[in-house]
């Protein structure tokens, strides 16, 4: 592994349990253990995965057991250790490992030539605030006036923040509680805007990884790469697709996000996916926007995930650009190492694969 960072994403249902404890709770504290720089836990509105039912916001289901997305950041000295033991706590999952970049104190140094596309994600409390207001507010606009071709705020419900604990009570301010701004550009567009992340009050964890962006308010502009499905060192290699829409956009008077878990799970194209449920955020031209109290969930940004082999990713992009002709941000990324587990065992492995994939 590199002197670099690794990003670990796990996703489960909520109520799996490792050993007589919920599985998130031993995750969440082994990372307090190991001192991990920062974590965030998600929970999700819709998906699917190895059972083989679509849990929805529209049905009970989801409550008593919605799916959960926890990602980790750290260096890839303590993630490449980390991981195994992560492993070693699920029983059903996916765990996946991917390569990022920490923007330090001289984010231009960390920053690749070129005008690639990138995926910018920053971790921050939600107690942050500018000028009075939310700071994720600010950094929207940031981003928005800067070109960027899309941003999302996801709220966390637990998390880590530099060994610490920081979770969601049902009473209390939660002011600590991690939320991550997943927002996508070109490294032209980073550069622009790391003076002003820089000068932030208590400035957040910042990373960035290579992405391809596929589509875009419709358009397609690249289908996700052609990997094959092994290195040269037969290491598996693997995909993650990502929609970004909004809860108010409709294909044939549906959710894009619900009518797209539902082609999936019906096609069988894919294993598995999972929706998360922005606060705010835009792409395109199209200004900053989300939650409002008289109209909740209606505006917001959705995500929907997609990870699998280059071939089932191939499968997936054609219902994805069939159900987003109108509207979305679609991106596609490497997955280096992934770890699927189930009643049946355990498949795939921990080892990265080559980097110029």
């Amino acid at each position: 592994m590199s002197d670099g960072y690794l990003k670990l994403t796990s996703y489960f249902a909520e109520r799996e349990r490792a050993g007589s404890r919920f599985l998130a709770e031993s995750m969440l504290d082994l990372f307090v253990e190991r001192g991990v720089a920062g974590s965030v836990m998600l929970r999700g509105i819709a998906g699917f995965g190895h059972r083989g039912f679509i849990r929805t916001d529209e049905k009970l289901t989801l409550s008593e057991d919605p799916s959960v997305t926890i990602e980790a950041i750290d260096t890839a000295k303590t993630m490449g250790a980390l991981v195994r033991d992560v492993a070693d706590l699920t029983t059903r999952g996916l765990i996946t490992l991917q390569r990022a970049t920490l923007l330090g104190d001289d984010p231009a140094a960390s920053l690749p030539g070129g005008d690639d596309a990138v995926k910018l994600t920053m971790y921050l409390g939600r107690s942050l605030r500018i000028d009075g207001n939310p700071a994720f507010y600010a950094i929207c606009d940031l981003l928005h006036r800067h070109h960027f071709a899309g941003a999302t705020v996801l709220l966390g419900v637990d998390g880590t923040s530099r060994g610490m604990r920081r979770r969601a009570h049902f009473f209390g301010r939660n002011l600590d509680v991690p939320l991550a701004i997943i927002a996508v550009g070109s490294v032209a567009d980073v550069r622009e805007v790391m003076s002003a992340l820089a000068a932030l009050p208590h400035r957040p964890l910042i990373t960035f990884e290579r992405i391809q962006v596929c589509k875009h308010d419709g358009q397609v502009l690249a289908r996700p790469a052609t990997l094959p499905a092994h290195d040269t060192q037969g290491r598996p290699l693997w995909q993650k697709l990502t929609v970004h829409t909004s809860e108010s956009t409709r294909h044939d008077g549906v959710p894009i996000h619900r009518a797209l878990v539902r082609r999936l799970w019906e096609s069988q194209a894919t294993s598995g996916a999972t929706v998360l449920r922005g606060i705010w955020g835009f792409h395109g031209d199209h200004k900053p926007h989300g939650d409002k109290l008289i109209q909740f969930g209606r505006q917001v940004p959705v995500t929907t995930i997609i990870v699998d082999t280059p071939r089932g990713i191939a499968r997936s992009f054609e219902i994805v650009d069939e159900l987003t002709g109108t509207h979305g941000l679609v991106t596609c990324e490497t997955v280096p190492a992934l770890i699927a587990l189930s009643a049946d065992g355990r498949d795939g492995r921990t080892e990265l694969a080559d980097a110029r994939y």
